[in-house]
């Protein structure tokens, strides 16, 4: 099973550069999908359909034209879940979740702390998310949480952590979090098995950073414990540029 997560900075933006072509080309069975900034409605949902993906699950922010999440599949899941129950995440369209039976995907965007409220936004919604989660994996323990989690865990993931180290998406509070995060028993899919610096998931437009490969690794495919025998593969996909993240793909062998 292939599973990919793709920060898309706009899904109608991405189509109108060839996102539908290069997932036709890609075919992940799975593709969770954040910063989608569109109703279901606005999206030419015939194009994804023809792509390979008759079933796609939406999950919009209240705001139009801002956030939201999306899932699209090959196959029919048994259940979606929109949001988390917790209404502030929820008005910003941050989490949805389909299951097969005892498996599990989530799509999840993770604020950015651009100021000082947005911060404490992201880290408040840090703190509950991690509750929610544990709750969660009670009835739920083969998960697989993708998305952008707005967060470099380690000096390894960003090309410049001396001078980044004051910044929200690098800062000391933010780091130790996705480490108890993974602590809570989940595996970085990509570090589990690639251990080279310089992979990257996400690069600023300015001073021509992704040419120079000026990065930084705030993108996961999570997985949870109970299905780490069941990771096979994991790779940054690069070349796709339809945004300013790349996609990233982690897949299962059951």
């Amino acid at each position: 099973m292939k599973i990919i997560s793709y920060n898309v900075n706009g899904i109608r933006a991405a189509m109108r550069k060839g996102f539908t072509d290069w997932l036709q080309q890609t075919k992940p069975d799975i593709i969770c999908l954040q910063e989608i900034k569109a109703m279901k409605d606005q999206v030419d949902i015939a194009e994804i359909e023809a792509a390979g993906y008759p079933y796609h699950y939406w999950y919009s922010a209240n705001k139009k034209g801002y956030s939201g999440v999306a899932i699209l599949l090959k196959k029919e899941p048994n259940h979606i879940e929109y949001g988390t129950g917790i209404d502030y995440m929820d008005f910003e369209g941050r989490n949805l979740r389909v299951d097969f039976g005892d498996f599990s995907v989530m799509s999840l965007y993770l604020p950015s702390g651009t100021n000082d409220a947005r911060l404490e936004h992201k880290l408040t919604y840090m703190a509950d998310f991690l509750e929610y989660v544990n709750t969660l994996k009670k009835n739920f323990p083969n998960m697989v949480i993708c998305g952008d989690y707005n967060i470099c865990h380690k000096e390894i993931d960003i090309h410049n952590p001396v001078q980044n180290k004051n910044t929200s998406g690098f800062l000391p509070v933010e780091r130790e979090w996705i480490g108890n995060f993974i602590d809570s028993g989940f595996i970085d899919s990509f570090r589990y098995l690639n251990k080279e610096p310089h992979n990257y998931t996400w690069w600023s437009y300015r001073a021509n950073s992704r040419a120079n490969n000026k990065g930084w690794r705030i993108d996961y495919n999570m997985v949870a414990k109970p299905l780490q025998e069941n990771i096979k593969r994991a790779v940054i996909l690069p070349n796709a540029h339809h945004s300013d993240h790349c996609p990233h793909m982690v897949e299962l062998e059951f």
